[in-house]
């Protein structure tokens, strides 16, 4: 028998579920499709088809050593997987379960209609914590921690290959008229990437890791940096947790429990949040908490255009943006005060501001992104309102204006003092760099009082009690409470760090 085995965020072979039923089964016909139209959505850009090209071609020769090589396919998925099947006589068909944004969640309906139609079966596995089709949060936790413990599975010896079928070329970002996207540092992709990564945070990186992943000035380096992997599936959740879980087991001192712990805590934080959006996927378009809509945040272009591009006059957030621009990658605490600033300083609408950095992220999950977007946007109804002091981290997260100096050049001019607020500066009005775009701590005011103004109406707690029930982590150690939309966690921003 020949088996189609879809690849779409799993490049890899080692730990991979689909693939070894799969190899069970028959010839295998391993193929992934570029779907043009996918590409052209508003939160895919130009840098992440190149970090997922680099793994494809990883994983291109994995396949290859093992005896099939990876087949390449550009096209819409059904038509491609149609005439896939009818040309190679296969009947089952295996991928992996998809937690994406909505165009996949309705491209793997058509999939599976098609399937239905074409009389080929389709198995898809979990290759990671989040349930499909999940009833209730209860018990959520053990059965992820369940999946995270069992064995990993060893990438099969060979594979039987079908014969005749073309390889296909992997097409570049210009081939598919993506749009420019120039990210001179951005991580290189692929399996083996990967896993020098993991070798090296274990060995060295991470031993400072709680202490430090806060800061973007320390947090590039003690930071895994393995998110766009996980991302694409270059690595697995379970053969990193499982790492991390060994080194744990050898016992080392000199702050390595504190740091693996909180990793390993984060790694679970990933899954809790994944399965929100598998759970609920019109999160990316919709508020969570429906009265959140009446806040009718602006479609403010010019302010959009600033923050996209730096430009905002307040410093520390403009470096982050420029970093991020640059480099593909921007630590937890900064995505989280981006968004924060975005949404309730200038008062922009989270689903623009949301696809423009899903855009800038090499290691965009969707799963990740958009629950984080809705949290750090006051639009859940459950989490803590942070609103970030942006002065504030600049002063706390880059102590020295080293960052921000080497993002701004522009502020050269500006005393240490005054770094983080140059509008305060005598010689402000000669800089190249512009007047704040609003008053940091006045707009803040406004922002707290509008969303606060919302939790107080009377409805707005049985609607947040409906979301509580059916997406908060629950009262569970590996947990940080996010169960009371009043109460303040003890260090709420723990619940936020996903810093991986």
């Amino acid at each position: 028998m020949n088996v189609l085995l879809w690849f779409k965020r799993d490049l890899r072979v080692a730990d991979h579920p689909a693939l070894a039923l799969a190899q069970g089964l028959g010839a295998v016909l391993p193929i992934y499709i570029v779907e043009p139209e996918y590409w052209a959505l508003p939160d895919a850009s130009a840098r992440q088809w190149d970090a997922t090209a680099e793994a494809l071609a990883d994983l291109r020769q994995a396949l290859g050593a093992l005896g099939a090589p990876l087949v390449l396919r550009v096209g819409d998925a059904v038509e491609v997987l149609s005439r896939m099947a009818r040309e190679h006589r296969v009947t089952r068909m295996v991928s992996h379960e998809e937690t994406g944004n909505l165009w996949t969640y309705a491209r793997d309906l058509r999939v599976a209609a098609w399937a239905r139609q074409a009389g080929v079966a389709w198995t898809e596995l979990p290759q990671s914590g989040v349930v499909r089709r999940l009833a209730s949060r209860d018990g959520w936790a053990a059965r992820r921690d369940a999946f995270v413990a069992a064995p990993g599975l060893p990438a099969p010896a060979a594979l039987q290959r079908v014969p005749g079928v073309e390889p296909g070329a992997i097409p570049t970002a210009r081939a598919l008229r993506l749009a420019p996207d120039r990210c001179p540092h951005r991580q290189a992709g692929g399996r083996v990437q990967g896993l020098a990564l993991l070798d090296s945070f274990l060995a060295a990186r991470g031993q400072a890791y709680r202490r430090a992943m806060s800061s973007p000035v320390t947090g590039e380096r003690a930071c895994s940096r393995l998110s766009p992997h996980l991302a694409l599936g270059t690595l697995s959740v379970r053969e990193v947790a499982q790492a991390a879980a060994a080194r744990a087991a050898e016992r080392p001192g000199g702050g390595w429990q504190g740091s693996l712990a909180s990793f390993r805590s984060r790694l679970a934080w990933r899954d809790h949040f994944m399965q929100k959006l598998e759970d609920e996927p019109a999160i990316e378009i919709r508020a969570l908490h429906r009265a959140a809509e009446t806040l009718t945040r602006t479609a403010d272009a010019p302010r959009l255009a600033a923050w996209a591009a730096g430009e905002t006059g307040v410093p520390f957030v403009d470096a982050c943006m420029r970093y991020l621009a640059a480099t593909g990658w921007l630590n937890f605490r900064m995505r989280s005060m981006m968004m924060s600033f975005a949404s309730y300083h200038l008062w922009l609408d989270w689903r623009a501001t949301g696809a423009l950095l899903a855009r800038r992220f090499t290691d965009y999950e969707p799963g990740i992104h958009w629950p984080q977007v809705q949290m750090q946007s006051g639009t859940t109804g459950i989490n803590t309102i942070r609103i970030y002091n942006p002065v504030k981290q600049g002063a706390d997260q880059d102590p020295t204006g080293g960052f921000t100096r080497a993002w701004l050049p522009e502020l050269a001019a500006v005393p240490d003092a005054l770094l983080q607020q140059p509008w305060l500066w005598p010689g402000a009005a000669g800089l190249r760099y512009p007047a704040p775009l609003v008053d940091p701590a006045v707009a803040a005011r406004a922002a707290r009082d509008a969303v606060w103004g919302l939790r107080r109406a009377p409805d707005h707690a049985a609607a947040a009690a409906v979301i509580i029930a059916r997406h908060a982590s629950r009262a569970d150690p590996r947990f940080v409470n996010d169960r009371s939309p009043r109460r303040r966690t003890a260090a709420p921003g723990r619940q936020l760090s996903l810093d991986l």
